[in-house]
């Protein structure tokens, strides 16, 4: 049986909740400050506790699952806008750091690798869709939106024009990058793949670099607010990614961003993801846990696949495709590839070519499979349970 279509006035509260304020400015200010503070907090306890164990990319998944944790439990948590975007830049110069003339001249194994990337995109695409909507009953267009592999920002904008069950599409996404990025570096440490937390190469920094790293950082930052302004995607963390990684690649500039300042970035950023649960009640998250486990299973399997394929192919280690070839959490991936000294270059150029590939199609697929939904008639589904 088809689910009812669910309305999207509950849209904005689930998937960006800035706490409620007082009228009074300097209260306002103070119970934002302390918001923010408390969610710093969480995150430092679950990313330290992780880190200083030496568990892969720790710092990024225990501050994830800490804050996640906390907003499941009530708590304000809640990382302001201008904050995140420092944190993406600064993500995004810390990961094109780490590249080298070497690396660069990695990139003429890139076409066949990508060629598979695609593959293996449209699969789990359809592949998703038709799971959701045969073993769990979804509309398609809701399980075609649920299913797609990254670009959340532009999903959920269509599926709010579109009228999908957008709660749905939401909780399903979000799972998935958190299952990403805390699941990934716990699979690569049982398998051996990797071995504690490493740094790159680079990542040792002097005093007497430090009007090195100020020019990289100003000119990364400049790149990466111009990519932004044109709406180029990603374009705050590719902006300052692609720059740094070009000065580096190049061996203009040898600086790296120190050890703790992107830590500290891991740290933080976890947070953004963890807060994505801030309001949402356990009993609807359980509601589509199974849908958001199951269709994360067959995106999975039919990556593992592809991976398997490009492996046969090319000589790549398995861990760096396994991250270039990730379904979605694109910063999570990055931050991933830092922490565990992959090359971003790979890992970045992937995820780019993706989202890039599911921003242009997502839109044209999904207004072809609601023609028939033109004039719908008048919405008598009853209230939502879950909107308090």
């Amino acid at each position: 049986m088809m689910p009812e279509e669910r309305p999207a006035h509950g849209v904005g509260r689930f998937l960006e909740s800035p706490p409620v304020l007082p009228s009074f400015p300097l209260i306002a200010r103070v119970a934002a400050f302390r918001d923010v503070a408390e969610t710093m907090m969480f995150a430092a306890i679950g990313g330290l506790s992780l880190g200083l164990l030496g568990i892969p990319a720790g710092y990024l998944s225990g501050s994830i699952v800490a804050v996640a944790c906390a907003s499941l439990a009530g708590r304000p948590m809640h990382v302001p806008t201008p904050m995140m975007r420092v944190l993406i830049v600064l993500i995004g110069v810390s990961l094109g750091s780490v590249v080298t003339p070497e690396t660069v001249r990695g990139v003429a194994s890139y076409p066949v690798s990508i060629a598979v990337l695609l593959a293996a995109t449209v699969v789990i695409c359809v592949a998703g869709t038709v799971y959701l909507r045969f073993v769990h009953g979804w509309d398609t267009l809701t399980a075609y939106l649920s299913s797609v592999p990254g670009g959340l920002s532009q999903v959920m904008a269509l599926a709010v024009e579109f009228k999908a069950d957008v709660r749905a599409i939401a909780i399903v996404q979000t799972i998935r990058v958190i299952i990403l990025a805390v699941g990934l570096p716990a699979l690569f440490a049982a398998l051996g793949l990797v071995h504690g937390m490493s740094r790159p190469a680079r990542s040792t920094f002097e005093m007497s670099q430090s009007g090195e790293l100020a020019i990289l950082v100003a000119v990364s930052a400049i790149v990466a607010v111009i990519a932004h302004r044109i709406r180029f995607p990603g374009g705050l963390l590719f902006g300052a990614m692609l720059t740094s990684a070009a000065l580096h690649g190049a061996d203009i500039l040898h600086v790296a961003m120190p050890w703790w300042v992107y830590s500290t970035a891991m740290i933080a950023f976890g947070a953004v993801s963890g807060a994505r649960f801030n309001n949402t009640p356990i009993r609807l998250l359980l509601r589509f846990l199974g849908a958001a486990f199951g269709v994360f299973a067959v995106a999975v399997v039919i990556t593992a696949g592809f991976a398997f394929l490009l492996l046969r192919l090319l000589d790549i280690p398995v861990a760096e495709v396994m991250v270039a070839y990730a379904p979605g959490a694109v910063d999570a991936m990055l931050l991933l590839a830092l922490a565990l000294n992959f090359d971003p270059v790979y890992v970045g150029t992937h995820h780019l070519v993706r989202i890039f590939f599911v921003m242009v199609g997502t839109p044209f697929v999904v207004r072809w499979r609601s023609q028939p939904k033109a004039a719908p008639p008048p919405a008598t589904s009853p209230r939502d349970d879950f909107d308090d």
